[in-house]
């Protein structure tokens, strides 16, 4: 049977004839153009009294080092302190550190939300094929038959009020503060590291000196052992002898065991086992790695820019704003516009003739006209929620620039300390031999040898650990102002925030 002999004007001038796009791309243009708005505020950083220097770092406070050395995202800031070791652990840590990883995990994560936000600004298009076969019956007679389709439908709902933009809006953020996560995270592991590090280095160095002090108390007590021997001094010169070398050595096992445990956290911290890992003494130090390298906070204003923390505060602010438009959205009717085409036959032979073509085109307003209140809830919560990211964005501004005041500080104070400490040594060392000389001479009592042995020691040991809290201080004070991580890089997290061999997180 020829199908075109029995429908003689079966299709084409019917779709001319009847069919008025007009209407429908009407329609869509008026989308278009409604398009153009966005409900909601648009987002604007809150203004912060941030003052035009830090009150440790101005002339009248004392101290402003003459030739500061600068820390940039170019150059690993961990290279200023000359040491080979521990730019071989800062590698590892960087492409090995849990914490790290799980960052970078959150991020990608984030990447994927907006990514997904991204595609409600595009139609979907569905495709559909299907083949049934079917009795009815009508007025008493039945009837048996196949009906075989094959089409596309496609749908789109115009962003008219904005939602889609606020929402994409938002993951981006999102995105972006991810990324400035993940940088923080990377600088508070470097930034851990080197501060065990340094403690460990500062460890190796009291182990010296209690290696030589047990050497020098052993043969102090030899000495009044022999003394003792010839009726020179008494029974309790020995004892005293005795008990001040035991102490020593008491001292240096505490020292190993504190020694131990930041081994262990350094080896967590490079993504290896403790029980796998051993970091060598430090037999030798020369003045490059005894260096602490200064480096300048710069201007308050700056440091927005250069801590991930704040940006990633200032970020998760922006998403919070984005988010309340996406709630006073929902207030507004949504449209929706779809089409659909395909052929349907009882055929299959029929199902791609023109006679078997069928079409839809549609467009749909919808309107919530009651719903208790939900949508007021809803934006309610997001304009606490972005209340909320100011308040955690200032507090998280204020406390960078405690800890910028803190360790500016703190280098101040350490470095007059040293100087008091440095005299402090070398007096307790001149008492130290004076003591040891009368003793022999015999015009003094053993009882102000071991005075002066164990205030020489002490003077010592407490140089040795102020020069290791100068550089955790130094390290602290790096991490406090960013590490020369700079907002910048959040412009392509893609290439920068997942680069573990840069400098400083970015």
């Amino acid at each position: 049977m020829n199908l075109s002999n029995a429908h003689p004007r079966p299709y084409r001038p019917r779709t001319f004839r009847y069919f008025r796009p007009l209407p429908w791309l009407s329609a869509a243009a008026v989308a278009a153009l409604l398009a153009g708005c966005a409900v909601g505020p648009d987002y604007a950083r809150p203004p912060l009294d941030l003052g035009s220097s830090y009150k440790e770092y101005k002339e009248d406070s004392g101290w402003k080092p003459a030739t500061p050395q600068v820390i940039d995202a170019n150059q690993p800031w961990w290279e200023l302190y000359h040491d080979s070791t521990l730019s071989a652990l800062m590698a590892q840590a960087n492409h090995a550190n849990q914490n790290i990883l799980q960052s970078e995990a959150v991020y990608r994560e984030a990447q994927a939300v907006a990514a997904a936000a991204r595609s409600s600004f595009f139609p979907s298009l569905g495709a559909n094929a299907g083949a049934s076969r079917a009795q009815t019956n009508s007025s008493g007679s039945s009837k048996l038959a196949n009906d075989y389709s094959l089409g596309l439908a496609a749908s789109w709902e115009p962003d008219v009020w904005g939602s889609v933009r606020r929402t994409v809006e938002a993951g981006d953020a999102g995105t972006q503060a991810s990324a400035a996560d993940l940088a923080g995270a990377r600088l508070s592991i470097q930034s851990t590291l080197a501060q065990d590090y340094m403690q460990v280095r500062a460890i190796d160095l009291q182990r010296k000196l209690y290696a030589a002090t047990t050497e020098a108390y052993a043969k102090s007590l030899e000495l009044t052992q022999h003394q003792y021997a010839v009726g020179v001094v008494l029974r309790s010169d020995v004892a005293l002898a005795q008990s001040q070398l035991a102490q020593a050595q008491a001292q240096g096992v505490d020292l190993d065991a504190q020694r131990a445990q930041l081994e262990h956290a350094i080896a967590v911290l490079t993504g290896q086992s403790p029980s796998s890992f051993t970091l060598a003494p430090i037999e030798t130090l020369d003045a490059a790695q005894l260096a602490i390298p200064v480096v300048p906070p710069g201007l308050p204003s700056a440091l927005l820019e250069r801590r991930p923390d704040i940006a990633s505060a200032e970020r998760r602010m922006l998403q919070a704003n984005a988010n309340i438009g996406v709630a006073q959205a929902a207030f507004y009717p949504q449209i929706t516009l779809s089409a659909s085409g395909g052929f349907s036959s009882a055929t299959i032979g029929a199902l791609f003739n023109t006679p078997s073509r069928v079409f839809s085109l549609g467009a749909a307003l919808a309107q919530t006209v009651f719903d208790g209140g939900l949508r007021r809830a809803h934006s309610d919560q997001a304009i606490a929620s972005y209340d909320a990211s100011v308040a955690q964005y200032k507090q998280t501004v204020l406390t960078s620039f405690q800890q910028v005041e803190d360790n500016l500080a703190t280098l101040r104070l350490l470095e007059q300390e040293s100087r008091y400490q440095a005299q402090a040594v070398e007096a307790a060392q001149l008492s130290e031999r004076l003591a040891l000389n009368q003793y022999r001479a015999g015009t003094a009592t053993y009882l102000s040898v071991v005075t002066a042995q164990t205030l020489s020691l002490s003077n010592q040991r407490s140089a040795a650990q102020l020069l290791g809290r100068q550089l955790v201080a130094s390290v602290a004070l790096i991490a406090a102002t960013g590490g020369g991580w700079n907002t910048a890089d959040l412009t392509t997290p893609s290439t920068t925030a997942l680069n573990p061999t840069t400098g400083s997180g970015s």
